[in-house]
C-alpha cells in the first residue's frame, strides 16, 4: 500500500508525461476518427508539448484527416495558448502543401476568423465563357421540326 501511495520523482512525472505524449501522438494518426479527435482534444490541453506535436502533425507530411484532427486541437486550446494556435493556423495559409492550407482555411472560418485570399488569385477576374452553337453533320441549321407546305 505504501509503494502506491508514495510521491513520484520528477524524473519519473517526465517519464509518464513523455509515454502519454507518444500514446496521444500515435493515436492521432489513428484509422478511427473518435480517436484521432480524442487524443487532438487532450494534446489541447497539454499547453506547450500538445501544442508542438499537433503543429507537426499539421505541417508535416501526414494524412489529411491527421491534419484536420491537428487543426480540431488547435481550434480547441484554451487559455493562454490560445492566441498561439491561433498564429500556428495563420501560418498555414502560407504553407506550399495544399491540403494544410486548405484545413488551416477551414479551421480559420470555423473560429469566425477573415481568412484572406490567395494573392495570386486577387487580381484574376473571371471570363463568362459563351457557348457557340455546333454544327452537326447531315442536319441544316435552322428550325427542327417539320415544315409545312403553303397551299
Amino acid at each position: 500500500m505504501e509503494s502506491e501511495r508514495r510521491k513520484r520523482t520528477g524524473r519519473e512525472k517526465d517519464e509518464a508525461a513523455v509515454k502519454l505524449l507518444e500514446k496521444l501522438q500515435e493515436q492521432l494518426q489513428s484509422s478511427d476518427a473518435s480517436s484521432r479527435r480524442r487524443a487532438a482534444f487532450n494534446l489541447s490541453w497539454l499547453q506547450e508539448d500538445g501544442l508542438e506535436i499537433l503543429r507537426d502533425a499539421l505541417f508535416g507530411e501526414l494524412h489529411v484527416t491527421t491534419k484536420n484532427a491537428a487543426a480540431y486541437g488547435l481550434r480547441k486550446m484554451r487559455g493562454r495558448m490560445k492566441k498561439m494556435a491561433l498564429e500556428v493556423l495563420k501560418q498555414g495559409l502560407k504553407r506550399r502543401d495544399r491540403s494544410a492550407r486548405e484545413v488551416c482555411t477551414n479551421a480559420l472560418r470555423l473560429l469566425g476568423e477573415a481568412v484572406p485570399q490567395r494573392a495570386s488569385s486577387q487580381g484574376r477576374t473571371v471570363k463568362s465563357l459563351r457557348i457557340k452553337d455546333i454544327a452537326k453533320r447531315g442536319r441544316p441549321r435552322g428550325r427542327v421540326g417539320v415544315r409545312r407546305a403553303r397551299g
